[in-house]
């Protein structure tokens, strides 16, 4: 089999444990889809540049979410390979109003979410508790920020005032994201102090799946069937009483140091080209 990477860091942990595995006996590529800038436009046919034609691999894991990076994936499926996530289900994780949206039409306990224009939009509305504001867009380097009053929005508005932004109502918490990740239906976790807790984050801490309050796996594992996802990452928070609230949804994260991921993504990309091969090209 020939398994093609599309990243820029075909160094990451998770992709060089995989390709480990699989390089005995199988051919293992990296495609760099190059421009990592957010605004940043691909070639018309990326596929052709970076694989050359005719040259396709049996299946590709998109472990990169640049403009660059979904046209080059776009353009592998539309030449009829196989891509884990597609292009389609990465895009869809990156906009966090479709992300809600989907979420909660789908009966998942995901947080409300409003979308706002801009920051400085926000600003003009009275905060009668705390929120979260985030980038609408999700991305490296991303706005994410508890906000308690004026003062604190307008600290913010000094370097983010036109970024689009979504809104949702501060959940009291312990301070704890509970990281699930999903291959193929494997759940993985851990422990990790969330980026809005008092010093921020610290170590992933281990925790064991069946470790999770009773119910919470559920609704994880249906986050794949609802955004077509293979590989994903969930955050969770406890919203009292042992009520998961899902406050992010991720495409292809890390999955750092958990014992077992190389070897389920590996067995993925093999049982995705096995079982579909090289369909025909799609219109």
């Amino acid at each position: 089999m020939r398994i093609g990477l599309i990243t820029a860091d075909p160094g990451h942990q998770l992709l060089a444990d995989t390709a480990e595995l699989l390089s005995p006996r199988h051919e293992v590529v990296a495609l760099d889809p190059g421009g990592h800038g957010a605004g940043t436009q691909a070639p018309a046919d990326p596929s052709e540049d970076a694989a050359g034609p005719g040259e396709l691999a049996d299946v590709y894991l998109l472990k990169a979410r640049t403009p660059r990076a979904l046209a080059l994936a776009r353009s592998l499926e539309r030449r009829g390979a196989p891509v884990v996530n597609s292009a389609a289900a990465t895009a869809l994780c990156q906009d966090r109003t479709a992300m809600a949206e989907v979420a909660l039409r789908a009966g998942l306990p995901f947080a409300p979410t409003r979308t706002v224009a801009s920051l400085a939009g926000l600003t003009a509305e009275r905060l009668r508790h705390p929120v979260v504001v985030k980038s609408r867009h999700s991305r490296r380097h991303d706005l994410v920020a508890r906000v308690d009053d004026t003062a604190r929005l307008r600290a913010l508005s000094a370097d983010w005032a036109d970024e689009p932004v979504v809104v949702q109502d501060f959940t009291p918490n312990d301070g704890w994201d509970h990281k699930l990740w999903v291959i193929a239906g494997r759940v993985f976790a851990a422990l990790r102090r969330s980026e809005l807790a008092p010093g921020g984050r610290g170590p992933s801490l281990p925790l064991a799946p069946d470790a999770l309050p009773p119910g919470w796996l559920a609704p994880v594992r249906h986050v794949g069937s609802v955004f077509s996802l293979e590989v994903y990452g969930v955050d969770l928070i406890d919203a009292g009483g042992g009520a998961p609230l899902i406050v992010d949804i991720n495409a292809f994260p890390g999955i750092r140091g958990q014992a077992g991921a190389p070897e389920a993504l590996a067995a993925l990309a093999l049982r995705t080209a096995e079982r579909g091969g090289l369909t025909a090209p799609r219109p």
